[in-house]
């Protein structure tokens, strides 16, 4: 396993750097129904007690101070054990093996929550980070359908929930969600993980998809 070097960094202090990244996010959980979480914001408990998922981030366009992250993609595991907002969560990360080694210590800062801002809040959810390690990260799109696969942990596939008019997908708006205001309704026609212990299939369960653009230290409003 490589993990990151939690080492000051020579330019700037871990948490001053400022970064930000564009793309898209997938994620797949073992809710039997539609994610709580999006609406509730972590005060409804998962469907099933607790919160097992997996999520992809394909990143357009994004830096971590002068080190581009642009064309890389992330792959994440989370184990939550009851209302997400009480924290004690569990995360582990696989970074693009393209990423250089600014990249990839830039991009563990970001989804350890070290590099706070929008994903700050994982540093104080998070209480057991299991990890990071670099591997091959895939994430396709084809249609409206996304594909995740991360080296043999994670095989993920969603598909956005058909509305009546099957053109337009089901949106849940102008949601303060963390992830983005914006959360397509989907589910995963393929989604397992085999990674930490851990044996997940959630093939049929829950997914979102979202539109991300995040960005630290500070929030943008």
């Amino acid at each position: 396993m490589e993990v990151m070097d939690t080492k000051t960094e020579t330019t700037a202090a871990t948490g001053t750097v400022p970064w930000a990244i564009r793309g898209e996010l997938i994620l797949n959980c073992n809710c039997t129904v539609f994610c709580p979480c999006v609406v509730s914001l972590g005060k409804h408990p998962p469907t099933e007690g607790v919160c097992m998922a997996w999520a992809g981030v394909r990143i357009d366009e994004g830096h971590y101070g002068d080190e581009d992250l642009s064309g890389l993609n992330v792959g994440l595991m989370l184990e939550i054990p009851g209302l997400m907002a009480r924290g004690n969560w569990k995360a582990a990360a696989w970074i693009d093996e393209r990423a250089s080694d600014a990249a990839f210590d830039g991009l563990v800062n970001i989804f350890s929550g070290k590099a706070k801002g929008t994903t700050g809040l994982f540093r104080l959810l998070v209480s057991e980070f299991l990890g990071a390690d670099r591997a091959p990260v895939s994430f396709e799109t084809e249609g409206k359908t996304r594909r995740l696969i991360v080296g043999k942990a994670i095989q993920g596939e969603v598909v956005p929930v058909k509305g009546r008019d099957p053109s337009e997908d089901i949106v849940v708006h102008n949601t303060e969600y963390w992830m983005g205001p914006d959360i397509t309704v989907a589910t995963a026609t393929k989604g397992r993980v085999r990674a930490f212990g851990r044996v997940w299939d959630f093939d049929g369960r829950s997914a979102e998809i979202c539109q991300i653009d995040w960005s630290g230290p500070e929030i943008r409003k």
